[in-house]
């Protein structure tokens, strides 16, 4: 059964469709910004829930507490295609996350395109996940990232475990774009918008590149995984070959496809859909890390 909600937030999706199509590229990245932040603020964050801002790496960062104590953590990387999306966007879903866990979320503001390609927020990933892992043992921390946060996260790992260091206890990727070549069947259309924006963040370097596309990289060894994505989405074949590969690989996959949805629908906590998806992560933190 699809929520009101829902039910409401797709055809608000399908209504501004044109409208989006019509405005792309008019605005600056500044101000692109500054709108997805505005329209992500409104959402509520639970009166439990702590936020204190730190520095982590040489990063801001962010850190939504509940209110009992733990020695596990998330670390999050955020979404927007590697060129927009803030913490500020973020604080509802972090929030939900850490009392949906029970622990604290750790988020990272890792640098963006067009100020800076790649590897610089490959870079500051590693980083965080480093310092972080020097207080709390590297298999208590969850790592969790949306759309190209998801990609992130993999690919932090995957660097990890290329320097022969601890990789985490598990990851939950949320609609993870993963595959900078676009050649998932699920891009149709799409396949060259995806591929330019690749392109954007990946500077010099190719498409395939393992810290750009992390689908492609040596997946043996990487602790459990939980793919979370949107069954009528571009990215969605991303997960699928990615649970395909990490299979074959021996990890610990587990993927959700989910019908009645939309790209990154669980950073939108007004939906029961989200908070269910939410809920999910939570249940694969105690099963696979605690």
């Amino acid at each position: 059964m699809i929520s009101q909600e829902m039910r409401k937030f797709l055809a608000g999706i399908n209504a501004q469709g044109a409208q989006k199509t019509a405005s792309k590229g008019k605005m600056s990245t500044a101000e692109e910004r500054a709108n997805l932040d505005a329209f992500m603020a409104p959402l509520k964050i639970p009166a439990q829930i702590v936020l204190e801002d730190f520095v982590l790496a040489g990063r801001p960062a962010r850190k939504c507490a509940p209110p009992e104590a733990s020695d596990y953590v998330v670390l999050f990387f955020h979404g927007g295609g590697y060129r927009v999306g803030s913490l500020n966007g973020y604080n509802s879903f972090m929030a939900h996350l850490a009392l949906a866990c029970g622990i604290p979320v750790y988020g990272l503001d890792y640098r963006l395109v067009p100020e800076y390609t790649y590897p610089a927020a490959l870079d500051d990933a590693v980083s965080a996940f480093m310092e972080l892992s020097r207080n709390i043992a590297s298999e208590r921390i969850l790592l969790v990232g949306d759309s190209a946060g998801g990609g992130l996260a993999l690919a932090c790992m995957l660097t990890l475990k290329e320097r022969g260091l601890a990789v985490g206890g598990a990851a939950a990727l949320l609609s993870p774009w993963l595959d900078g070549t676009a050649s998932g069947e699920s891009y149709g259309e799409r396949r060259a918008e995806f591929q330019n924006a690749m392109k954007s963040y990946a500077g010099g370097f190719p498409l395939d590149t393992v810290g750009v596309s992390p689908l492609f990289g040596d997946h043996k060894g990487l602790p459990p995984l939980l793919l979370q994505v949107a069954e009528d989405e571009p990215l969605r074949d991303d997960s699928i070959q990615l649970h395909k590969r990490a299979l074959a690989a021996g990890v610990d996959s587990r993927i959700e496809v989910f019908d009645n949805a939309f790209h990154d629908f669980q950073v939108f906590t007004q939906l029961p859909e989200a908070l269910a998806a939410i809920d999910k992560i939570a249940a694969f933190f105690r099963e696979t890390v605690v």
